[in-house]
This record gives C-alpha cells, structure tokens and sequence, in this order.
C-alpha cells in the first residue's frame, strides 16, 4: 500500500519543473518557470519556507544537494545557461535563534556560464570524488566542473555528447559492483584520481540521455585527462528526458533507469565491466514520462509522467517489475 504522506504548497508562480529532498530529508528544495528556487522545512510532516532564491534570469529546470559532507550546498540549472551554485551562510551563535525564526541566507559561491544554450540538468558527483558536478545542455555537451583545495573550480568538457542536445545526467555510484563481495584492495593516487578512495578501484562514470533518444555511458581515463564514450544504449524511439543511475551498496550488478518522450521506461543492467548491457521495459505508459528517481537502496524506481501522475516499481524475485501503486490522480497528490 502506497499513500500520500505529506503535500507542500509551494506557491511558485508557475510550472514547478524539480523537487528534491536533501541528505537527510529534512529540507524540501523546489525550482520553477517563474525563475525562483523555494527552500521549505518539511520535519514533522510540516511546511516552513525558509527561502527564496531568485538569480536565474530564465526557467529553473533542476535542482541539486551535495553531500552534507561539503557543507550545505544547492546548485540549480536554468534556461539562461548558467550553473550557480548556492551556500547557506554561517550564522553567529548569537544569531542562531533569530535565524531559526527568519528567512536562511544563501549566497552564490560559484557560477557556470559556459554554454551556449539552456543548462536542463545538474549532479554532484559521489562525495567520495570531492566536490565536483556535472551538467548537461543543449548545446550537445556535458561539463564536469571540479573545485579544488585552493577553492577555484575548474572545467573540463565532453562536447558533442548528444546531437540536438543533452537532457539529463547521472553518476555511477563510487563503489563498483560486487565490492561487498570481494576483500576491498589498497587504493593507490592513481586509483583515487579514477574512482573512489577507500573501497574497490572502480572508474568514474557518468550516464547521459539526450535528444538523440540515446542513453550513453562515459567513463574517465586513468590519466584523469578525458572523458570517453564507454557504451550507447539504444532502446527509445524519441527524446530521452531523464536517466539515472541506481546506488549499488556494493551490490552485484550496475543499473540505470532511463524515460522519454516515447513514454517508455528501460531499466538497463550489467553484471561487470566486462559484460554488455541488457534491458527490460517496463508495461508502456500512457504520457510522455519526466523523471526517474532511485530509492537510496536502490530497490525502488519512482516514474513521473507528464499526466500528473507518480508510479513507484519493484524487481520481483522472478526478474519481472512490478508497480506497488495504482497512479494517483493529480488532486489526490
């Protein structure tokens, strides 16, 4: 049984196009056309807007929390092809209390303008890289944005990533499958620059969706200089709106979901680096189908389509996906 726990108003003044919750759910970030981001305090089932955010000169199309590990940080996309990134500023203690009771701070620390067209989607990377993003645009091309120890953030490009342009961007968790399988091995510099520190050496990897109506999978060389195309994915029949990678928990296998304009869901799977990608289709929808969103254990699928509806699926033990609720109708959420 699926039920409806909680409903924000968020009073955007228009289409709300992005909602995300941050580490530890307890803050609600959403983004809109009206150009504003709105952050709300959601503990105890309650809604406290704590700020608005209004430096996006077009549509607000996504928004992203970092790990808590860097801090408290929010980067929002838009239409005006920029990336800002967003820091809630420190208060005194003796301001503590007053700010619980007012509007939070934020300032802009850092802002990627170096697109050529509208910025549709933004992911910090796994913390264990540091802290860094992806973004993906129209203009074809997907940029990793990197901020190193003497805080300057440095850019590095995957042009002509999707022909048309690129809708969505995801990463692959820092721990590589089967890690809780095998005994971790002893990380070296050069596994740290490719993967992550502390467990298994794996690649970073990045999945992209574009309007190409391909998925495609980017991994970085081990000299840490570029990104190269690993696999592409072909399965939808139109624009691909939305990918995302599932957490691994050092689990057995890879897996990403990805939807589309095509009103298709493919869930793609791998075992190992070394093996091809398979898929499977979920049962067709009937609208064109926004978002794809993982549960933080990797076992849940959540499916936004454009009729106002959200479905969430399982994996039965069979291999066959199954829907755990009836759509709901757009009053009812």
């Amino acid at each position: 049984m699926v039920s409806v726990m909680q409903t924000v108003d968020t009073a955007h003044d228009d289409m709300i196009h992005d909602a995300q919750l941050d580490y530890y759910g307890t803050r609600l970030a959403t983004c809109s056309s009206d150009k504003t981001i709105r952050v709300f305090d959601v503990r105890n089932r309650g809604q406290s807007l704590l700020c608005t955010l209004a430096r996006h000169e077009g549509p607000v199309w996504q928004v992203a929390w970092s790990h808590p590990v860097h801090g408290s940080l929010l980067a929002s996309c838009s239409y005006d092809r920029r990336v800002l990134v967003w820091r809630e500023s420190a208060a005194a203690p003796q301001q503590h209390q007053q700010r619980q009771q007012q509007h939070q701070q934020w300032e802009v620390v850092y802002e990627h303008a170096q697109h050529e067209s509208s910025v549709n989607s933004v992911a910090w990377a796994p913390h264990e890289y540091g802290l860094m993003f992806a973004c993906a645009s129209s203009d074809g091309s997907i940029s990793v944005v990197t901020c190193g120890q003497d805080g300057n953030w440095e850019t590095s490009k995957i042009p002509n990533a999707h022909t048309i342009g690129v809708n969505a961007v995801s990463w692959a968790p820092a721990t590589q499958p089967s890690s809780l399988l095998c005994p971790p091995v002893a990380s070296s510099a050069a596994d740290d620059a490719a993967g992550g520190r502390g467990s298994a050496p794996t690649a970073r990897r990045l999945v992209s969706g574009g309007c190409d109506g391909q998925v495609r999978v980017w991994r970085l060389e081990p000299d840490g200089a570029q990104w190269s195309r690993e696999s592409t994915l072909e399965g939808h029949s139109d624009w691909v709106r939305d990918v995302a990678w599932a957490p691994n928990l050092g689990l057995s296998r890879d897996m990403i979901a990805s939807c589309g304009q095509d009103c298709r869901v493919i869930i793609w799977t791998r075992r190992d680096e070394d093996t091809s990608w398979s898929s499977v289709t979920l049962p067709p929808f009937q609208d064109v189908l926004w978002h794809v969103s993982w549960s933080v254990t990797g076992n849940l699928l959540a499916v936004s389509s454009g009729d106002n509806k959200v479905s969430l699926w399982k994996e039965s033990l069979d291999g066959q996906w199954i829907c755990l609720n009836a759509p709901a109708n757009s009053e009812e959420q």
